[in-house]
């Protein structure tokens, strides 16, 4: 009779049992508990042995003959394999000569992305504290996701963070909200997954529950599919780009037809005359009435009026997703919906008010951990560099070293960067321009790669580190927005001479003589009980008592508290004097002083309507009649595992999927399953076109993650053979205020590729150097 163990795990987008039969992983099991499990898991069990994985330490060919130094061989050149010895002797040398020789700021650590779930083996939280025992790094600061939006809220409202884990639940939306209006849609796709990891996906069951209780739903999109399809929706197929001016328009009408909750604007908000006067035209001679929307946005005016009028009358939420801030001038999209939704008067009340990111990830509206409680975590150290930069500004940084750059009201200095430490991410996935970025990379002297696969960036490296994928190591999982702590068991012995990141920082740290200070004498079984011991006892002061370190680790998971009945702002619209803001005002600010002191040019003292560069209202449609949407894909989380069974599933002959209207496919003599080019000037990628009404016309939507896979590695403008809609997107700051990523949209043109299809590289690992074994 076979020997069956389970082995708890967890992922992003889904907690698992991984499946061990007389010794041999044979596949996975979704969590008991989760009602609506993510087809994305299939990913895991066909991913943990492919061929791309790394198998062991690895050194571009030129960096080794000629040791370091800016090259245009990244990305295109082989790589000799040696022994963790040499690795650890080779990188611990170049730290030590970068460190000594140029200090702190040269090491650019920002090491972006999502990694792996898990608490001690957090990548970034890994390369940092590493990275801090040696003097710091220059970092990056806010997100690809959100960037533009947490600048502008954090102005507006005091902090993003409240909204994005703190906002009104689900549970109170699904009970009392009547409309729910919601630029960008709620995307069900991106509900499979959230930073930290996923017990109980619940978003469907909780719109289930709206839905009955007769809450209407109305979406603004270029993409129908970004409706759920179980709440009867109303799609809206707006002009990518023009949501403010839609908003704008049922401002004007909100005042116009005396609407506007005076009470709510006057209590709990400052700026309301400025914005008005600004709505009215009284200062620009424009005013935003429906009509003017509707000639930018091409949603008819009188639907603006009907709906601002059931915004009026009903308890309403408005809802922005992340991507709409994600594009040139993003800020102005949160800010003006706020001031919508201030407007109406529903903030603070049940069911109501504004929201930023329903249906950007699962965790948003989920309820969180009682406030202390927090979850187990290793502890990064104090980065003594001193030196930053808004995360999608990394190529403008390596470029241009010593150039100066806005960012919320200051200016500052791009360092001279010589080497870039990455651990757990793919920029490739998450920036733009892919050609611009890559000439960037060769200006450093040396990049270092931590990755389990053979992605964009390791590919991109002149030493390479194999690391464990998490069912090959001990971890322990959990978010702040879910009800449980996990144990991670190991389920697999690390894949070849794969080891985790801690053991590659620990070697490297005692060759440069922080060993102690960064291990503390601990190894990976020391470190999960010292940080559950840790955690424990901060529980217990506040009430909460939890099994010890042992019983943990043998039942697998823990339930902890959780509440998620709460509603954003109640205690502020309750007593506004008792509960302020953290805002200059204590107010919610619908015209900040302080970003009119700044004196951009790009970004008012209140919301506005700025007419973007690429675009289908502008000048550039001209050359370039197709608008690109890069969203995030349905069957991976970004880049992760794309070499998995469902992301492969999904490709069009091995490409990335090209949805396009019928009337756009037909024009340019393009059928459905046919392969075509996209390309503008920045770059070009092949892709597999779906054709369907899903996407309005002039769109076309291509999700991002694809592994980048040029055509000539050795071009740095070489077109994608694998379908990364990077190479095209726009690498270009939301304004000056924050400097977000512009890579949501970008002016494209489209044709059926009528030669050969070009056979990928990316499903296997790059061929060895010659006379490597």
């Amino acid at each position: 009779m076979a020997t069956r163990v389970r082995r708890s795990q967890l992922s992003h987008w889904g907690a698992f049992d991984a499946i061990i039969e007389d010794g041999e992983f044979v596949g996975i099991e979704p969590f008991e508990h989760d009602p609506h499990p993510s087809p994305v898991l299939d990913n895991i069990a066909s991913s943990a042995r492919h061929a791309t994985r790394i198998a062991e330490p690895m050194i571009r060919s030129g960096w080794l003959d000629n040791g370091p130094g800016p090259s245009d061989k990244r990305g295109a050149e082989s790589f000799v394999p040696v022994s963790w010895e040499r690795l650890t002797e080779l990188l611990s040398g170049e730290l030590r000569r970068v460190y000594d020789g140029y200090g702190a700021s040269a090491v650019y650590g920002g090491s972006y992305g999502w990694a792996s779930a898990g608490r001690f083996h957090h990548a970034q939280s890994q390369v940092h504290r590493f990275l801090n025992t040696l003097g710091g790094y220059t970092a990056s600061v806010d997100s690809y996701s959100h960037g533009a939006g947490d600048v502008i809220l954090r102005h507006a409202i005091g902090s993003a963070e409240t909204l994005r884990f703190a906002g009104t639940g689900w549970a109170s939306i699904a009970e009392h909200c009547e409309f729910f209006v919601t630029f960008g849609g709620i995307p069900m796709k991106n509900t499979a997954v959230s930073n930290g990891g996923v017990f109980r996906h619940r978003t469907r069951a909780f719109l289930d529950q709206a839905l009955a209780n007769g809450a209407e739903f109305v979406v603004f999109s270029p993409l129908s599919d970004d409706m759920p399809d179980n709440v009867n929706g109303v799609w809206h197929p707006v002009r990518p780009g023009a949501d403010v001016a839609v908003m704008l328009g049922m401002a004007y009408t909100l005042i116009d037809e005396d609407l506007h909750n005076k009470e709510f604007l006057e209590r709990y908000c400052v700026g309301f005359d400025q914005l008005e006067r600004y709505i009215l035209g009284l200062d620009d001679g424009q005013p935003k009435t429906p009509e003017w929307a509707e000639e930018l946005s091409e949603i008819p005016a009188q639907t603006m009026r009907v709906l601002a009028r059931r915004m009026a009358a009903k308890r309403t939420l408005i809802n922005t997703t992340w991507s709409l801030q994600r594009a040139e001038y993003g800020e102005q999209v949160p800010w003006m919906a706020l001031a919508l939704s201030a407007m109406t008067g529903d903030i603070g009340l049940a069911g109501g008010g504004y929201g930023f990111g329903y249906g950007c990830v699962q965790r948003m509206g989920e309820g969180h951990l009682p406030d202390g409680l927090g979850l187990p975590g290793l502890g990064q150290g104090a980065n003594r560099a001193g030196t930053f930069i808004p995360v999608a500004r990394i190529s403008d940084m390596l470029l241009n070293p010593g150039a100066t750059f806005d960012y919320d009201g200051a200016t500052y200095s791009y360092p001279e960067t010589k080497l870039i430490y990455w651990c757990g991410g793919n920029p490739f996935h998450h920036h733009q321009d892919l050609g611009r970025l890559r000439r960037a990379m060769s200006a450093v002297d040396t990049i270092v790669v931590h990755d389990p696969y053979w992605t964009s960036m390791a590919r991109h490296a002149d030493i390479v580190v194999p690391s464990t994928i998490t069912m090959e190591r001990n971890d322990i999982g959990g978010s702040q927005n879910d009800t449980y702590l996990t144990a991670m068991q190991q389920a697999l012995p690390p894949y070849e001479q794969a080891r985790t990141d801690y053991d590659t920082f620990s070697d490297l740290a005692h060759a440069l003589g922080v060993g102690e200070e960064f291990t503390e004498g601990r190894d990976e079984d020391g470190w999960l009980r010292h940080i559950y011991a840790r955690w424990q006892r901060r529980a217990a002061r506040l009430g909460y008592h939890f099994p010890d370190f042992d019983q943990f680790w043998a039942e697998g998971y823990i339930e902890l508290p959780f509440d998620d009945s709460q509603v954003l702002f109640s205690d502020f619209r309750d007593d506004p004097d008792e509960h302020p803001l953290s805002t200059p005002s204590g107010k919610i600010e619908l015209y900040s002083e302080t970003i009119a002191s700044f004196g951009y040019d790009d970004c008012l003292g209140h919301p506005a309507w700025f007419s973007p560069e690429e675009w289908l209202g502008g000048e550039a449609a001209e050359r370039f009649p197709l608008m690109l949407i890069a969203n995030n894909p349905r069957t991976r989380l970004h880049s992760q595992l794309d070499v998995g069974d469902h992301s492969q599933d999904s490709k069009i002959h091995g490409r990335e999927p090209l949805r396009m209207h019928p009337d756009d496919a037909a024009a340019r003599g393009i059928g459905d399953g046919d392969i075509a080019r996209v390309f503008n000037d920045r770059g070009s990628f092949l892709a597999g076109v779906a054709v369907t009404e899903v996407v309005r016309p002039q769109i076309i939507q291509v999700s991002t993650g694809a592994w980048y896979d040029p055509l000539d590695p050795a071009d740095f403008e070489s077109m994608c053979i694998h379908g990364n809609p990077n190479t095209v997107a726009l690498d270009r700051g939301t304004s000056k205020l924050a400097q977000g990523s512009s890579g949501q949209h970008a002016l494209v043109d489209v044709e059926r590729w009528e030669g050969d299809l070009p056979p990928l590289s990316v499903l296997a690992p790059p061929a060895p150097a010659e006379g490597a074994s």
